[in-house]
This record gives C-alpha cells, structure tokens and sequence, in this order.
C-alpha cells in the first residue's frame, strides 16, 4: 500500500485490472470521502490481483470551503480535463484525468451535497463501444443500488467524459445530500465498491447485491442526465417540497410551493410528467430558472 499527496494506491503481487474510486469531486459531499477512507481500511491487504487506486477529495480547494465549486468558481464535474497551467479547478481537473486514463475502470461517487436529495442510483454514459456498454452495466449492478441509469453520452467535461473517450468502463452514483451525515449512504456506498472489486476477482468475498435493481432505465434522450435542468423554478422566492425522493408520482400533482421573494404569495409547482421523483431541491431559497427536482419515467 503506498499513500501518496492524499492518493491512496492498494496494489496485489498479481497482474489485473486497475480500478480508480473517486470521492469528493466536488467538495460539499461529504459520504463518499468517509466512504472511500473505510473502504481502504477494510481491504487493507486482502486484494489478490490488479491494484485499486483511491482518491479521496479530487478538488481540495471545494473542500476547504465545504462547496460544490472550488476557490475560482469551477465545478470540477464540468471541467475536464482540466489544465495544470490554469487555476486551482482545473489543475484538479488535469490532475485526476491523468489518473482516469491509466484506469481500467472507474468508479465515480457523489451525493446531491447541500443542493439535491437524490434517490439511490448507479448511472453511466450510454457507449457507443457495446463491450465498455455492458461491462459498464455489469459494474452498475454489482454496486446494488435500487436504479440504474444509462444516459447519453454526449456531455463534455466529465470524469466520466474523460473515461468514454479512452473507453474506460465507468460509472457514477449518487445517493442522499443534504447533512447530517448519512450512515446508510457510506455502507452502501463501501459495499458498493466492494461488489465490484469481487465480480472482477480481485477480492475473496461474497457480494451482497441482489441479482437486479428495482428499475433499470437507460434514456439516450440528449441532456437526459442533466439535473440541474430539470423543473425549474418560475420566479425567486422560497421553495416548499411536498414531495420525497423515491415516491411514485402522476403529470399534475403538486410537487410543492415557491413563496414569491417579494410579496411571499404562494405558486404551487406541478409535476410535469409521470413516474419516479428522483431529486428534490434541498435549499429553500431559488432563484428564477434554479431546479426544484426531476422525475424519472419508469418503464419497468
């Protein structure tokens, strides 16, 4: 085991794959860092071939201000890859690509920090490479979260951007939010990562997962995946949810209310399509244009 600058690396004496976990792209999402410093604690050296590389907080400068964006303003998870010559963002950004492209696989973990209460999901960008498709979906079900989520794979400036381009299997996943911390987020998160460590035979344990998630979803629509364009708010003010991640809900139901920013007069908001409510925006205040959920269409 070599810890080196806050990059942890787990290698076996036997060749096979290398697998890269992330945590804390960005910096107000907190799960995924503990879960990341108990997964190196629990393989210690049981890791039998390949290597495991684990990078617990990719942008340091998000972290140091318990933000989503670091000290300039970037978001890391729309700025790869990166530059090394630029500003402290993007030299997290070209920092971690680096890593990305030396993987053979990728495992990419978030929550909707202080912004979003997201419904556990396992997702990943919908290759064109059918081999990197279903080792991709392989990897999304092993890590046994209820949904799984192909979207397309147009968008630039990813982790996961960084990963098709070099046909790198990779998934993210996203589960919970806003704090306190959340011990069911870090367990399934380490026995997330430990599934798949397992079904590529690099660890001598039993996976726990059941053999398929509660939905699967895979959605090639363009912009399918982007969340923060979802429902958007009509007008500033403050957000009331009536609605829970996770719950089943029909085109028309009252998803909550926004209170007007100046005369605090009530506008109720409405689902606009059928199906499951993925996220809701956890912060109260909004602004015009800012997203106040997303629901999922459910095919199955």
């Amino acid at each position: 085991m070599a810890d080196t600058a806050g990059i942890w690396e787990i290698r076996s004496a036997e060749a096979g794959p290398r697998v890269l976990v992330l945590a804390g792209v960005h910096g107000d999402e907190y799960e995924p860092m503990i879960a990341a410093s108990q997964l190196k604690s629990q393989i210690g050296s049981d890791l039998n071939r390949g290597s495991l590389t684990i990078i617990p907080i990719v942008n340091k400068s998000a972290f140091s201000i318990g933000a989503r964006c670091g000290e300039d303003g970037l978001d890391l998870a729309r700025n790869c890859p990166g530059d090394p010559e630029s500003s402290i963002t993007l030299q997290h950004a070209a920092s971690v690509a680096e890593h990305i492209k030396n993987a053979d696989y990728l495992i990419d973990m978030h929550t909707g920090g202080q912004l979003f209460d997201l419904y556990p999901l396992a997702g990943y960008m919908l290759h064109e490479n059918e081999t990197v498709l279903e080792k991709q979906r392989q990897m999304a079900r092993a890590f046994g979260l209820p949904l799984i989520w192909g979207t397309d794979p147009l968008p630039e400036g990813r982790t996961l951007s960084i990963a098709r381009d070099h046909h790198i299997p990779a998934i993210y996943v996203e589960f919970g939010g806003p704090g306190p911390i959340r011990n069911e987020v870090v367990s399934a998160y380490i026995q997330g990562c430990l599934n798949i460590l397992s079904d590529l035979r690099m660890l001598d344990r039993e996976t726990t997962h059941d053999s398929e998630a509660k939905y699967f979803v895979e959605d090639n629509t363009v912009g399918a995946g982007y969340l923060q364009g979802k429902m958007a708010s009509p007008l500033d003010g403050i957000f009331e949810a009536s609605v829970s991640v996770g719950e089943h809900i029909k085109n028309g139901d009252r998803w909550g209310i926004v209170y007007d920013a100046e005369t605090l007069t009530a506008q109720d908001i409405f689902a606009d399509t059928d199906g499951l409510v993925l996220f809701v925006r956890a912060i109260p205040r909004v602004k015009q244009g800012d997203s106040l959920g997303g629901v999922l269409k459910i095919n199955n």
